[in-house]
């Protein structure tokens, strides 16, 4: 069954989520790398959407440690450089794992690439299998293959679990007609569809990640990041306001400009 939204967005909760969490939630107010502290804070808020019988499963990216394509801008080969990135993620990956083995969270780390050491191989039976035992699974090394982003990784395991719903969390509260970050009258748009995000190139995701999820139909909601740290994000699944869906629903509906 899709899961749709309605207008005071669930009367019930979806099955399976899917959250995509970049490095950058990790750093805290170090700069750079893993603050503990950071990743204890976010796992309460995963431990309260498990408390709700939610299935979910994590894909994080690497940015706070490496990103490859900033290797390659300055002459190594993407491929090895892509390599250097998925292995970031692994290392956020159990940095999360543990922060949530300390809240006593059942979870598991999946990887595209193996390191059997350190992480278990990514298989889709056996993911599906944690899932449906409550079990938390961090999916890391993003796709496997270089050019690929952590965003289309996030999608891409998204279809494969079927989950019903993509949180995706970002530096802003949600998807507007330009970078709110440079531009105080930027527009908000509380509502948009997968054809509209690719036509106006809004740089929420890659084009490979919607274009995924609009196939599959999973609806997408971006929200503010600051939520996982202020233990809200319950708050996210019950009140869309918080941020922005992306689904085949109504196209363009612009909230207010930004009040700054």
């Amino acid at each position: 069954m899709i899961f749709t939204f309605s207008k005071d967005f669930m009367s019930i909760f979806p099955k399976r989520i899917l959250l995509k969490l970049s490095g950058e939630t990790l750093i805290g107010n170090q700069g750079f790398g893993i603050q503990q502290q950071a990743c204890l804070q976010i796992t309460k808020s995963i431990q309260q959407i498990q408390q709700l019988g939610i299935q979910l499963g994590i894909v994080i990216g690497g940015g706070n440690i490496f990103r490859g394509i900033n290797l390659k801008a300055n002459g190594m080969p993407r491929v090895p450089a892509d390599h250097m990135g998925m292995l970031a993620t692994l290392l956020n990956g159990i940095a999360l794992q543990q922060a949530l083995i300390s809240l006593e969270v059942k979870t598991c780390v999946m990887s595209a690439l193996d390191c059997p050491k350190v992480a278990e191989s990514y298989q889709w039976s056996k993911a599906l299998q944690y899932l449906e035992e409550g079990v938390v699974v961090i999916f890391v090394g993003g796709t496997g293959n270089p050019y690929f982003t952590t965003d289309t990784a996030a999608a891409l395991r998204a279809s494969e679990i079927q989950a019903n719903l993509l949180l995706k969390a970002t530096k802003v509260d949600g998807i507007y007609n330009q970078d709110p970050l440079k531009n105080t009258q930027a527009v908000k748009y509380d509502r948009i569809s997968y054809s509209q995000v690719l036509a106006e190139k809004l740089q929420v995701m890659d084009a490979t990640a919607i274009a995924l999820c609009r196939n599959h139909q999973i609806p997408i909601f971006v929200f503010n990041m600051k939520r996982l740290f202020e233990n809200r994000l319950d708050h996210v699944l019950t009140d869309y306001s918080h941020g922005t869906l992306v689904d085949d629903g109504e196209i363009g509906h612009e909230a207010n400009k930004l009040d700054r």
